[in-house]
C-alpha cells in the first residue's frame, strides 16, 4: 500500500505526499485544474497558451527554465481537455528551488505584450505543424466535433483555430489566468526523498501567502445521448486512406471505464490482440488499427483508427470492424484471454509506482478524480471486470447510433 500523507493550505490549496528513500530525488507535480473544456467557445486554446506563457517568466522570476538547471533539475508540461500539470525533478538538497519558482509563477505571471507576442506565435506555429502541415493532422478537428455537438470535448486541447490565439488580448489572457491559476484550483503532489514535515514547511513558506481567488463553479452543457449514426467524408493530400470510427463511452469515475480499458487492449494490444490477429495477420485487411480510449474525466469516446491495405474499400475494412466489435457483444471473452490483458496491466502499474516522478502525476490526478488513495485500487477495479461484464459494456456501445464515422481518402492518384 502506498503511503500518502495529505493538508490542505489556508487558501485551499491541496498537497498530496508520498516518501520515498530509494531516490535522492524529489518530484513536485503542480496540478491546475483547468483544461481546454473550461474555455469560451470563441476563444479556444488560452489552456494550452498557458502551458507556454507559464515558462516565460513570473511576477519576481524573468527565467523559470535557468534556477532549475543550475539546481540540477527537469521540468515539463502538458495540457488536456480536463487539466493542466507542471512537474519539476530535482535533487533532494534542492527541493526548495522547486516551491519557490512554481509558487511565484502561481502568485502571477510577468504580464507584457512581448511575451505574449512570442508565446502566440509559438503555439500558432505548433498549431500550423502539428494540424495544417501534417498528414492527418486535422484528424481531431473533424472527429471531436462529429461526436460532440454541445459538450466542449468538441475542441482538441490545442483549440479550434490559430485565430483565437491569435486574436487573444492581455486582457482576456490575465482574466484568464487569475480565474483559474489559484491556490483553491490546484493540487501540490510531491513525492521522493522529502520527508511530509519539510513539504508542509516548504509549501506554507512558499504557497501559503497567495490569496484564494475563488473559482467559479464549473457548469459545463452535458453532451445528449446520440441517437444515430454520423458519417463524414473527406479528401486530403495524405499517403493513405484512413478509418476512423468512435463512440460514446463512460467518463473516468464510471466503474464502465475499466471495462472500456480492457476492451481496447483487447482489440489492439499487442501482436496477439484481436485486431492485429484477424484484421492484420489474417485478413490482411489492414496494414495496421487501433484501438484506444480518450480517457476523459466526463464521458468521451472510445476510438479506432486504421489504414486499410491497398484495395481495400473503405466500405469493406469498416464492416470487419463491425464484425470484430459485433463478436465482442455475441460471445463472452475467454479467461485466459481477459487474464492475459489484466496481467499486463497489472505490471505496468506495479513498475509505473516504482518512479517517483510517475507516482507525483498519478496521486494529483487521483486526488482531482476523487481522492489520492484510489491509486492503491486500480489493479482491483481492472481484476473485478468479468467476461459478462464486457458484454454487456461492448452490447450497449457498439452500436451505429452511437457511432462517428469518419472516411479519410487520399486524393493522391492511385498507383
Amino acid at each position: 500500500m502506498t503511503t500518502i500523507n495529505k493538508h490542505t493550505l489556508s487558501n485551499g490549496l491541496r498537497i498530496v505526499h508520498h516518501e520515498m528513500n530509494s531516490t535522492q530525488m524529489v518530484a513536485v507535480n503542480v496540478l491546475y485544474d483547468v483544461g481546454a473544456k473550461d474555455e469560451n467557445p470563441a476563444h479556444t486554446g488560452f489552456a494550452h497558451l498557458f502551458e507556454h506563457l507559464m515558462f516565460g517568466g513570473s511576477v519576481n522570476i524573468p527565467d523559470y527554465d535557468g534556477p532549475v538547471q543550475l539546481a540540477g533539475g527537469e521540468n515539463n508540461a502538458w495540457t488536456s481537455n480536463d487539466l493542466t500539470n507542471y512537474y519539476i525533478s530535482i535533487p533532494a538538497q534542492n527541493a526548495e528551488t522547486a516551491f519557490w519558482l512554481e509558487s511565484d509563477r502561481m502568485l502571477s505571471l510577468d504580464f507584457n505584450e512581448k511575451s505574449l507576442e512570442i508565446q502566440r506565435g509559438v503555439v500558432m506555429e505548433e498549431f500550423k505543424q502539428r494540424c495544417l502541415n501534417q498528414p492527418y493532422g486535422d484528424v481531431e478537428h473533424l472527429l471531436r466535433p462529429l461526436a460532440f455537438k454541445v459538450h466542449p470535448y468538441r475542441w482538441p486541447t490545442i483549440g479550434k483555430k490559430p485565430e483565437h490565439i491569435a486574436e487573444a488580448t492581455l486582457e482576456e489572457v490575465r482574466d484568464f489566468f487569475f480565474t483559474y491559476y489559484t491556490p483553491d484550483n490546484v493540487i501540490l503532489s510531491v513525492t521522493g526523498n522529502i520527508p511530509f514535515e519539510k513539504v508542509l514547511e516548504l509549501a506554507e513558506k512558499w504557497f501559503g501567502p497567495i490569496p484564494r481567488r475563488h473559482v467559479p463553479v464549473r457548469d459545463l452543457p452535458q453532451e445528449p445521448p446520440q441517437t444515430e449514426e454520423r458519417r463524414l467524408t473527406v479528401e486530403r493530400n495524405v499517403p493513405l486512406d484512413s478509418l476512423y470510427m468512435v463512440f460514446h463511452m463512460a467518463s473516468r469515475k464510471d466503474p464502465d471505464y475499466y471495462a472500456f480499458d480492457i476492451i481496447s487492449d483487447l482489440l489492439s494490444n499487442g501482436r496477439s490482440s484481436r485486431f492485429n490477429r484477424h484484421l492484420v495477420q489474417e485478413k490482411k485487411l489492414f496494414t495496421s488499427i487501433d484501438a484506444y480510449i480518450s480517457g476523459t474525466i466526463e464521458p468521451g469516446l472510445f476510438q479506432i483508427a486504421g489504414r486499410p491495405a491497398p484495395g481495400v474499400s473503405m466500405e469493406e475494412a469498416e464492416a470487419a470492424v463491425r464484425a470484430e466489435l459485433h463478436e465482442l457483444c455475441t460471445r463472452a471473452v475467454a479467461e485466459e484471454e481477459l487474464e492475459k490483458v489484466k496481467n499486463k496491466f497489472e505490471s505496468t502499474h506495479i513498475f509505473g509506482n516504482i518512479n517517483y516522478l510517475h507516482i507525483a502525476t498519478a496521486l494529483a490526478y487521483h486526488e482531482l478524480l476523487g481522492k489520492a488513495e484510489n491509486i492503491d485500487q486500480e489493479v482491483e477495479r481492472y481484476r473485478s471486470i468479468t467476461p459478462e461484464r464486457l458484454q454487456e459494456v461492448a452490447c450497449r456501445t457498439f452500436v451505429a447510433e452511437n457511432s462517428s464515422v469518419l472516411y479519410y481518402l487520399s486524393d493522391r492518384p492511385k498507383c
